[in-house]
């Protein structure tokens, strides 16, 4: 059974790791962090996407976005409007969908930070697929200081 304190770390108990309650702001900030980043998630996911159809197709219409990611027309629309709100894309009437300076540069970092979790998924064991597949969520909840954790665990492999 799990011994509540407000350490917010594990001990052992006969043996078994037992996680402890961690004080309440800890655990604020750690929920803060996770709603965060599941705010943006979306959107990250749609520039990089956008990025791969055009560096791909040459185009990015909403309706490839949409087949591509699941969503209806209607929605891939709304998330697009949203994209250009936050100046990442622009889109013209029968052209398609592009990003902006912003939006490449997001697209850029999101890519590299999909293989980097991809790569480390890989390098303790889990199936390509299934790394591909999971690196998906954990991209957008992980942080800088774990990435650099990620990276180094990946460089002092070599």
């Amino acid at each position: 059974m799990i011994q509540p304190t407000l350490s917010g770390k594990s001990k052992q108990k006969h043996g078994r790791t037992e996680w402890q309650l961690p004080a309440e702001l800890t655990q604020a900030r750690r929920f803060c962090k996770a709603r965060s980043a599941k705010s943006t998630a979306l959107l990250e996911d749609y520039v990089e996407l956008i990025a791969d159809l055009l560096a791909n197709a040459g185009e990015a219409r909403p309706t490839d976005i949409a087949r591509r990611l699941g969503v209806s027309h209607a929605t891939a629309i709304k998330t697009v409007s949203r994209l250009k709100r936050a100046g990442l894309a622009t889109a013209r009437p029968y052209r398609g969908v592009f990003l902006t300076e912003k939006g490449h540069t997001l697209a850029e970092r999101v890519r590299a930070r999909h293989r980097l979790v991809v790569d480390l998924l890989r390098a303790v064991g889990a199936p390509t697929e299934s790394a591909e597949a999971d690196a998906e969520g954990i991209e957008h909840y992980v942080s800088e200081a774990t990435l650099q954790a990620f990276s180094r665990f990946l460089r002092d492999r070599s």
